[in-house]
């Protein structure tokens, strides 16, 4: 997938989100189904885990190099990824991000917060992935939690999917 068409995924699906999460009343927000999380929660574990893409693609592409090395196989297609990402879930029951784990409960009083804060990572990945050349995208890497590391590009599609994941998600339970 082209970088630009990975922008507009990233673009068209938060704005799918963040318009969602926006209607969402303090009842939505701060509840949800039994041991899963809540609204609030889904949203700063998106937070969390946009922020170490952004974090990284800031990073000078040597230190990155030196700690994840340079991938050694071709990038995967958008289906792919997606693909391997629900195959790896159905297996996982109970496997969460590091960023994520121990969630606390996450109040209305920070939904404005929170939604400013997605909109301005989504805007930085977007801005990050244009301005990254096609061929570092596929030769740097990053650790995924489940599906291990993974190049730039396959991790900036996982991310545009990932938020579709939890939309859909939320968009289920209501």
């Amino acid at each position: 997938m082209h970088k630009e068409a990975i922008v507009q995924l990233l673009e068209a699906n938060h704005t799918a989100l963040l318009d969602w999460l926006e209607q969402q009343d303090k009842d939505h927000w701060e509840s949800g189904p039994e041991g899963k999380w809540t609204t609030g929660q889904v949203a700063l574990h998106l937070l969390q885990s946009i922020k170490p893409v952004n974090d990284a693609m800031s990073m000078p592409k040597f230190i990155l190099r030196y700690k994840f090395g340079k991938s050694n196989r071709e990038v995967r297609d958008y289906n792919t990824v997606v693909a391997r990402y629900q195959d790896k879930l159905k297996g996982a029951q109970g496997l969460v991000s590091p960023f994520s784990r121990d969630m606390k409960p996450v109040q209305f009083s920070d939904k404005n917060y929170l939604l400013t804060r997605l909109q301005m990572e989504n805007k930085k990945l977007q801005y990050k992935t244009k301005k990254w050349k096609d061929s570092h995208l596929d030769s740097y890497v990053l650790p995924h939690p489940l599906l291990g590391k993974m190049p730039l590009r396959e991790v900036v599609m996982w991310t545009a999917y990932h938020v579709l994941h939890h939309t859909q998600q939320l968009q289920t339970r209501y």
